[in-house]
């Protein structure tokens, strides 16, 4: 078994091309794609479409792919083992985040984290609530930041109820009401975030039974409060998204309030690193103080 072979396979397929792959994890093109092929002649099998487009894994390489996925968390598991015995001298802890937790809480908690442990690494995987949960689940992450409630096979801890409002510009002619009224959610332009992942602001629209005049689909939060900015329209957003923005826009809550509930979430403590078990309460301690 050779692990940096798997790790070339993998990133490979994330990557959909040997050329950064290989930039990636250090290695000449030359030399991952020896790896590869000698990975494709021990498993006698072709488990990579290779043209000048990119590379592609085959059927038969893709029912491999979670056994090899699962090979690399063992060796993973047991590398942060080794790291515990030393004391944390080395490290890598994993995380599932989204835009509005990694611009506002990640550099605080990690900043925290590593002036007593400066040696620990991270890496940081952005998706969807969904996609974080689901990666968690297939043992690419040690732990990640969800919605709550999330999937019940997770252990969830809460951590803040974030307010959803509504942004406005700061010319725009509600923005001195106190709240913004369910009724004008539809009379407005409206700049929406791709489906996928504004779960709960979709809830809004359908709970209340109204249709939003959507005249632009984005899928960044924070292309969506420059638009906002210019007069292009209204939208809703999460209040964290808009925590300390230098934008000139105006944000209110709704007169039926709505809310996300996040907080962090793992698979199995019992199998968590001990620097991931660390650094959740880090993250705890860190959205204590934060807030209170």
């Amino acid at each position: 078994m050779n692990i940096s072979q798997y790790e070339a396979f993998l990133k490979t397929i994330e990557l959909g091309s040997l050329t950064k792959a290989a930039q990636t994890l250090g290695y000449t093109q030359s030399g991952i794609t020896h790896m590869l092929n000698a990975l494709e002649s021990e498993f006698r099998l072709k488990l990579l479409n290779r043209d000048r487009s990119g590379a592609t894994v085959t059927s038969d390489g893709k029912q491999l792919l979670p056994y090899i996925q699962a090979v690399l968390n063992r060796q993973h598991n047991l590398n942060n083992k080794l790291d515990e015995i030393h004391r944390l001298e080395s490290g890598l802890i994993r995380i599932g985040t989204f835009t509005s937790v990694s611009a506002q809480w990640l550099p605080g908690m990690i900043k925290n984290f590593r002036l007593d442990f400066p040696k620990i690494q991270f890496e940081l995987l952005h998706g969807t609530y969904q996609e974080n949960g689901k990666w968690l689940m297939d043992g690419r992450l040690d732990c990640a930041f969800v919605r709550v409630p999330a999937n019940k096979q997770l252990k969830t801890i809460f951590l803040r109820r974030d307010p959803i409002v509504v942004v406005l510009p700061e010319n725009h002619p509600r923005a001195y009401d106190a709240f913004f009224p369910i009724s004008g959610l539809s009379e407005y332009p409206y700049i929406k975030l791709y489906e996928g992942a504004d779960d709960e602001i979709s809830e809004i629209f359908t709970i209340h039974q109204i249709t939003p005049n959507v005249h632009f689909v984005e899928k960044d939060d924070y292309a969506v409060i420059a638009m906002v900015e210019k007069g292009l329209g209204i939208s809703i957003l999460p209040e964290l998204v808009l925590k300390n923005t230098s934008r000139k826009v105006v944000y209110k809550e709704l007169e039926i309030p709505s809310y996300r509930d996040l907080g962090v979430a793992v698979k199995d403590t019992t199998m968590l690193s001990t620097s991931a078990q660390i650094f959740l309460t880090y993250v705890q301690t860190w959205i204590s103080k934060e807030y209170s």
